[in-house]
Order: structure tokens, then C-alpha cells, then sequence
């Protein structure tokens, strides 16, 4: 994927390298690192990894009117899921994130892909993202510095559950 910035040991950093593609289509052939639409990759996966016995090669990409609970018996093969942000105005997929992270437990890499822009990754890093597809006419290292801006969140997050007030 290009413009790439993944959560790295606390750090933020650019991937350039990235084997990740992301197919929402069903005409093209499936490489081996593939994300895709929920059902397809449903229909693309051995029965050994529907019955959790071998981990996916592929990632699954959550569409807003996906819920996450689909994928509650697909968590410990799976090593990738990204969410759509069809629209930067769009919001469902800050509590798709939260609900995997926070009521599902996954511990995975979770990457923001479609209208993702700098202004929102502070805020996504809160709801669980590790990972974020900025959107490709826009900088990722301008997009770097939206991580960078806040450093005290009073609410709960998926990083950080309790409130500022019982930090002390």
C-alpha cells in the first residue's frame, strides 16, 4: 500500500515496503498477501482456516455495514484487518476498531484504508489503529505529524481504558 505509517514500538514511522494489497473487486487473482471484502475472503480460505486450525494468508477488510462480531471465530488465524473510511466524514469504522480492539480482544494489526487524513489518525490511534493507508494524493510525512499533537486524552480509549481521573 502506499503512504503507509505503522505504530512501531511506540514510534510512528513510514513503511515503504508494505506487501499488503488491498482487492475489493472479484475479478482479480488473489496473491498470497491480499486484503479483502469479508465474504470473498471467506470463499477464498481452506477449510482449515475456517475451522481455525491454519492462519489466513490474507487480511480481511471491514466495510461500515460490516460487524465486526462476523469475524469473532476468524480472530486467531487472522494477522490483518482493515476498515474502510469510505469518507473521512464516515465514523462507523472508529467503533469497529474499538469493539475488536476493547470487546473482542484483538491484538492484530488493525489498518485504516480509504479516506484517511492526517486529522483523523490521533483520533483512530485512540480507537485501536495501528496502522493507517493515508489516502494517496496526501502526504504521509505531513500525515506523521497528526500523531504527534496529542499527548493527554481525558476519556477512555482502546490504548488507555481508564479515564484520566483514575490514572493517579
Amino acid at each position: 500500500m502506499i503512504n503507509l505509517i505503522r505504530l512501531l514500538e511506540g514510534g510512528a514511522r513510514i513503511i515503504e515496503d508494505d506487501p499488503w494489497q488491498l482487492l475489493c473487486d472479484d475479478k482479480t487473482p488473489v496473491p498470497s498477501k491480499a486484503i479483502l471484502p469479508l465474504q470473498r475472503w471467506k470463499h477464498s480460505q481452506s477449510e482449515a482456516v475456517l475451522q481455525g486450525h491454519e492462519t489466513s494468508s490474507q487480511g480481511v477488510l471491514l466495510q461500515p455495514d460490516d460487524e465486526p462480531e462476523a469475524l469473532l471465530d476468524w480472530l486467531p488465524v487472522l494477522t490483518l484487518i482493515a476498515i474502510d473510511f469510505p469518507s473521512f466524514r464516515d465514523g462507523r469504522g472508529y467503533s469497529q476498531a474499538y469493539l475488536l480492539r476493547s470487546r473482542l480482544g484483538w491484538q492484530g494489526e488493525l489498518r485504516a484504508v480509504g479516506d484517511v487524513l492526517r486529522d483523523q489518525l490521533a483520533h483512530m490511534r485512540q480507537c485501536g489503529f495501528d496502522s493507517f493507508a493515508v489516502r494517496e494524493d496526501k502526504s504521509a510525512a505531513d500525515a506523521l505529524k497528526g500523531l504527534q499533537g496529542l499527548s493527554v486524552f481525558y476519556g477512555r480509549s482502546a490504548i488507555e481504558p481508564r479515564p484520566l481521573f483514575r490514572r493517579r
